[in-house]
């Protein structure tokens, strides 16, 4: 599909493309611009979050890279780039809570 100028595609179907190419997102997230690896989409009482490593922090080593948790709501202006990623070993990182509910993995 492609987008023209009266077509504005959902955060949320962007970041599910993401998720499912391995691309790396660019969005704005309280006023500031992120570049994020997503890994997966899941709901929180009703509300969508992404879990994604932030690209641009800059982390002390490769072992202290985690995913961080962005409330959809938050995020805007968000377009998957060209920069694809390899995703985080599965097995550190499920979901944040037990309440949870998956809605779209990396993990599939």
């Amino acid at each position: 599909m492609h987008n023209t100028p009266d077509t504005e595609v959902s955060p949320e179907r962007t970041i599910i493309e993401a998720i499912a190419l391995k691309r790396a997102i660019c969005a704005r997230y309280n006023g500031g611009e992120m570049l994020l690896a997503p890994h997966r989409m899941f709901s929180r009482h009703g509300e969508l979050f992404v879990s994604a490593l932030n690209l641009r922090k800059n982390w002390r080593s490769e072992d202290e890279r985690r995913l961080g948790h962005f409330k959809l709501d938050g995020l805007s202006g968000t377009a998957i780039t060209e920069d694809a990623f390899e995703p985080l070993p599965a097995n550190e990182h499920g979901l944040p809570r037990e309440t949870d509910e998956e809605v779209f993995s990396i993990y599939a």
